[in-house]
């Protein structure tokens, strides 16, 4: 299944990618490197999650699935690992959900998904007036005026085709929302924004809070939509949104653990989300990164390199749904987090990783710069050093934990983003081998570099959200009002 991995072998010792460190741990990162390169069970892993469990959003069957399968393949590895549990809010899961457009002659019935927090509606669906609200802007609701109460609005959206189109799409409708709810109306639908009427989720923007109806309207039917409303026919949708809500629940993380030998009470986590969305199988979002972590916890373990440091492998939960598997391990693992060295995410696909995002925390750039020097060659690598908010490093950086997240190439992560498309054949095998032999080489060094940082106080996080743009960030994931509570971060 991966025939070329000597050959990637012998590529990287030729060309001398793999810079000397100290004998024992120059050979410790040497061998884990050509491991992780080579015919490993996670290509085959990552098959067996996406095409025999499914999608995995939190609370299903299948996520309950997915966090006995890690843990089976926890142990096969020989690593001791636990199933931690931690609460999140609310249950959302969408069982069905039609949309049918009617006008004077006109009748059809376009693909839907609901966002994420949608309010569900009678089994008789709800009915009103689909009215063109333009691209959401403030000019476009002021011209649609009354027209907007009580009505589905529909919001024209451009193609998404990277990354930073979907940042925009984020940021775009933390402002669309409340412009619409504000002008009294009933529902958002938004144009979806992939091609080939791909259907797709985006949690509501207001999360939890959200007490609307809000639907993703495959494009092309949304076009047709927007069509007709220009040529001034009047348009209703029906639309029927079954969907299973209820109170807070129990989920579960998965955190493999390998113990330190000279400082075990100090930690370095690596993490990836193992649920998913559910209208694929969630391979690049974030299936791959999973089972990479534990390709890479598998390879430590049989090799029998022994870290001084204890390394924790979390397959975190509830990211999803607001990053609520990981902010339960900053809870109860509270005690222990002056002592967590380094937590890393990795959640973008996998494209190729191009350095990392540093948490705009300038003590912490050189010492990622020499962790990485191992695996120079299958660079370059460039910081970033500017806080990310978004995945699982989020509550580490609130926490004052120093935190990372890859930064990798867009690849194809951004139209298969939480979309139908996302499934195995989507993945560059080639490219989340290399992937895990950097993020396996810069975990050991971590493992036994020096430590010249240490965990931030609430001033400093206060000083951080204050000279950077984390206000916006979190507002735009609805965050904020956690951390203005004390619900989330470093209380003193």
């Amino acid at each position: 299944m991966w025939a070329s991995s000597h050959a990637v072998r012998v590529a990287l010792a030729l060309a001398g990618l793999v810079s000397p460190l100290r004998a024992q741990q120059s050979d410790d990162i040497s061998r884990l490197i050509a491991a992780l390169l080579g015919d490993t069970p996670m290509i085959r892993d990552l098959q067996q999650l996406t095409d025999e469990v499914g999608g995995r959003a939190t609370g299903s069957a299948a996520n309950l699935k997915g966090v006995t399968w890690a843990l089976a393949k926890f142990k096969e590895a020989g690593v001791p690992a636990t199933r931690e549990a931690f609460p999140v809010p609310s249950l959302w899961l969408e069982r069905g959900a039609t949309a049918t457009i009617r006008g004077p002659g006109i009748e059809f019935s376009p693909r839907v998904a609901a966002m994420p927090y949608s309010v569900a509606t009678s089994p008789a669906g709800r009915r009103a007036p689909l009215v063109d609200a333009g691209h959401g802007t403030e000019a476009d609701f002021k011209a649609l005026g009354e027209k907007a109460k009580l009505a589905w609005v529909l919001v024209e959206m451009e193609e998404l085709k990277d990354i930073e189109g979907m940042f925009k799409e984020y940021g775009d409708a933390a402002a669309i929302e409340p412009r619409a709810y504000a002008a009294g109306a009933l529902g958002v639908v938004y144009m979806g924004s992939r091609p080939n009427d791909l259907l797709y989720r985006h949690n509501a923007a207001l999360w939890a809070a959200n007490i609307h109806p809000g639907l993703i309207l495959e494009r092309d039917g949304a076009k047709r939509a927007l069509r007709l409303l220009r040529a001034g026919k009047p348009l209703t949708l029906t639309a029927y949104l079954d969907l299973q809500t209820g109170p807070a629940y129990q989920s579960y993380n998965v955190i493999g653990e390998i113990k330190g030998v000279a400082h075990p009470d100090e930690v370095v986590v690596i993490g990836a989300h193992l649920d998913s969305w559910d209208l694929g199988t969630g391979a690049l979002d974030n299936g791959a990164n999973a089972v990479m972590v534990l390709d890479i916890a598998r390879q430590i373990q049989r090799l029998g390199i022994r870290p001084a440091r204890t390394l924790r492998f979390a397959l975190w939960n509830g990211e999803e749904q607001g990053i609520y598997g990981s902010l339960g391990y900053t809870k109860s693992h509270a005690a222990e987090l002056d002592r967590h060295v380094m937590a890393t995410s990795i959640d973008i696909g996998t494209g190729k990783i191009t350095g990392f995002f540093t948490g705009g925390r300038a003590e912490i750039v050189a010492a990622v710069e020499e962790a990485l020097k191992p695996v120079a060659g299958l660079g370059p690598f460039t910081q970033v050093n500017a806080p990310i908010v978004g995945t699982d490093n989020f509550d580490f950086m609130l926490e004052g934990v120093a935190n990372l997240v890859a930064n990798q190439e867009s690849a194809n992560y951004g139209p298969n983003y939480h979309a139908r498309s996302d499934e195995f054949h989507q993945v560059d095998q080639l490219n989340l081998r290399l992937n895990a032999a950097i993020l396996g080489a810069m975990t050991l060094r971590f493992a036994e570099m020096p430590v010249t940082w240490k965990r931030q106080s609430r001033a400093e996080i206060e000083k951080l959200v204050a000279s950077t743009d984390l206000e916006q960030q979190m507002r735009m994931f609805g965050m904020w009002g956690a951390w203005v509570k004390g619900e989330r971060g470093r209380r003193q």
